[in-house]
Parts: structure tokens; sequence; C-alpha cells
């Protein structure tokens, strides 16, 4: 996970007891975006925007999930700097998303829900890969004049926030939405 909030003295706003005057860290996961709460081990320091491990040798335990109404407003400030991150570190992932992106319903392609992207943008995103499959970032840039990475980002955020009817890249609070599962795909599919 990226750490995107550190509360050395906890947080008194907490809803969880333990993290009220108990150190604790907000983050969120680097594969499926998940929003997460974690205590880290003793005399540890983490630093906003690190990058923790998690597993047997991580810094932090008690992980558990939380909704974007949890996060602190630091936390909300760092957001969209480690989800920016996590796209340019899986950019093989995500330039896939725009070669298998596919019609939600007869009225509307998946790619219409990213921001900015209308029905011009996305049949010159299904024409050009059509001609050739993306192969980057720089490569969409080139090809159909968007910026996939701020795009991404600013959808994912959307999704994190949650009220919206379809979801790509985040599973929807609370089961409100349709979640179309790309990220499984894209991971079953390259991995």
């Amino acid at each position: 996970m990226y750490v995107i909030d550190f509360m050395e003295m906890g947080n008194p706003s907490d809803r969880h007891v333990e993290h009220r005057s108990n150190p604790v860290a907000q983050g969120i996961g680097v594969k499926y975006f998940t929003l997460l709460e974690a205590t880290p081990l003793p005399a540890i320091r983490l630093e906003v925007l690190e990058r923790v491990e998690l597993g047997p040798q991580s810094k932090v335990r008690r992980l558990m999930s939380i909704k974007y109404n949890d996060l602190t407003s630091v936390a909300k400030t760092h957001l969209p700097d480690a989800v920016k991150k996590i796209i340019e570190e899986n950019e093989k992932i995500f330039v896939e998303f725009f070669n298998i992106g596919e019609p939600v319903n007869i009225r509307m392609h998946v790619f219409e829900l990213l921001p900015s992207i209308g029905k011009k943008t996305m049949r010159s995103l299904v024409e050009e890969r059509n001609v050739k499959r993306f192969e980057s970032f720089d490569d969409i840039r080139d090809r159909v004049k968007i910026d996939p990475v701020k795009t991404l980002c600013e959808r994912i955020l959307k999704e994190l926030e949650g009220n919206e009817k379809y979801y790509i890249f985040v599973k929807p609070p609370d089961k409100q939405g349709i979640y179309l599962g790309y990220l499984e795909r894209l991971y079953g599919e390259l991995f």
C-alpha cells in the first residue's frame, strides 16, 4: 500500500477506538485501490507516499478496509498522487485496459465512463487500437491525443468517492453500483 497519511499520535476522530490514541496510517492498496487503515509496528515511523509491503514482513499490522469518508483531509489531499503513482507503475496493465475495453451496454462504451471522453474520442480509441494495439501511455497520447494517466486517475478517484452507477476499477462501496471488474480481468490476462 501507499501511505497517504500517518498520524503518530493517533486520530481522535477515528471510528475505531484503538486508532484514537495509537499511531495509525491510512493508505491505498496498489493492486485494487482499496482504501486501508493500519497500525504501524512499535517504533516505526511512516512517510506520506511511502510504499509499504503487506505480508509477514510488513511494517504494519491490523489492516482494515475503510471508506472514502473515513479518510482524513491529509489523506484525501495525497490520494491523487498515490493513485497516479500506482497507475504509472502499472503502465502495462492500464495500457491493456485501452486494448480490451468494450461496450457496457448497447448505448455506452466503457471508455465513455472516463472523464473528458465522449463518443468521438471513444471511436478514435477503438479505431486506433484496431489498427494496432496500444503499447504505452505515450503511444495513446500520440495517437488519440488524451492523457491516459490523468484520465484514469480522475476516474479512479471518482470511483473511490462513490455514488457512481458503474465502477470500472474499484469495487463499489456497499455493493451500490455495477462493478465491471476490469482489474481482475487485466491481472488475470497478464499474470
